[in-house]
Formats: C-alpha cells, structure tokens, sequence
C-alpha cells in the first residue's frame, strides 16, 4: 500500500522546491492566509499523519508532498514535546517555544533531508523560506495542540502520544538524542 499524498494542486508560488500554500491561520508570514478553504495542508498532514509516520519511504509527486513531508516530521516534534505537558497551556506554550526556535532548513547541514529539498539560491529565498516554516511551524503547533488535548477530561491523548516515537522515513527534525 504506497502512502497518502497530498491532494492540493494549485499553488502560486514556491521556494527552493516547496510549494507556498493557502493557510487557515492568524501566524504572520509569507503564506496566503485564507479562512474560506475548508482544508488547507496543516488539516490534510493531521490527517494522514497516522498512516503516513510508518512508511520508511516516500515517493514525492509534488512541491506539495515536500511540504507534507517537512509537516509530517515537525508533527513528530510536536508530539515528543507534548509527551511532557500535562495540560493544553503548558501545550501551548511548549508548542511556542518549539515553533520560534532556531531550526535548519534545506541546504543547511542539520537539515535532515537535504536530498529531497532544493536550497534556497538566494538570500531573500532563504529569508522567505525560514518565515514560511516559521509561519507552519506556528500554526502545525496549535492544532496538533488541539488535537491532543482534544478531551473533555484535559488530559493528553494517549492516541496521539504513542506515535511520538515512530520516525516518517527514519527521519527527525531534531538531532540525535534530543
């Protein structure tokens, strides 16, 4: 069974080789913000996250799938810090912080998959592109926040919790051992 692509075909815009697309969010950035589109990449990667985290490989088909891709990871991020937080503020705020942190993105050298990603040529590319991440990164946080303190009683979601250990594509945005 191959995994689940995205399903988004039209975007204006791209850097390096990820697609720019339309987000629900109130993060500042680069990204188009539109709260008409019922589903935006953010809901389509929660979405398939649960399928897609167990696959070793990946065949990307678009600019689209590199993003799903990079959001596909950082939700693993978001779900090994969550495993610490016992309420949705401390989540929260634990998703803040994790979202304006310094991160590498492609062509750096603690970039996970720089095979994939193309690095930006010029420095307004990679200016765009760290705003552009930064601004997923921000948004990705709060909803998988949402996701996992989705219960009544406040408590996490052990549902969530327990694929805070898979890695998609033997990959992690964070270094070993963090």
């Amino acid at each position: 069974m191959p995994a689940y692509h995205s399903q988004i075909k039209n975007y204006s815009q791209s850097v390096g080789n990820m697609a720019i697309l339309p987000l629900r969010t109130q993060a500042r950035g680069p990204a188009p913000t539109n709260a008409n589109i019922e589903q935006d990449i953010i809901d389509e990667s929660l979405y398939y996250f649960k399928a897609n985290v167990f696959f070793r490989t990946y065949e990307i088909k678009s600019e689209v799938d590199r993003v799903l891709i990079y959001i596909t990871l950082y939700i693993t991020e978001c779900l090994k810090r969550l495993q610490r937080c016992s309420n949705k503020n401390q989540g929260l705020q634990e998703m803040y912080t994790l979202a304006i942190s310094k991160f590498d993105i492609p062509g750096e050298a603690g970039f996970p998959l720089n095979a994939v990603y193309a690095k930006p040529s010029t420095s307004v590319e990679v200016d765009l592109m760290k705003q552009y991440l930064q601004q997923l990164r921000q948004e990705v946080g709060i909803r998988v926040c949402e996701k996992v303190f989705s219960g009544e009683d406040g408590k996490p979601s052990k549902w969530w919790l327990c694929f805070a250990k898979k890695k998609f594509m033997d990959k992690s945005l964070s270094g070993p051992g963090q």
